[in-house]
């Protein structure tokens, strides 16, 4: 999944860029837990998945 992709879904439901933080940035919505995004064109299928799933989108 390319990370732009990710990121339009996690900002559409209400994430907001926090930092950029070294090889990551980090998204958090009001009232959920912050989310690592690493910052590669290409994010694997499975980190991709996980990190859907760990922002309560999936």
């Amino acid at each position: 999944m390319k990370r732009r992709d990710l990121i339009k879904k996690l900002e559409a439901n209400g994430f907001i860029k926090i930092r950029d933080n070294g090889d990551h940035t980090i998204y958090r919505a009001p009232g959920k837990r912050a989310i690592q995004v690493p910052r590669h064109r290409e994010i694997n299928e499975n980190t991709a998945r996980q990190i859907l799933k760990d922002a309560g989108l999936k």
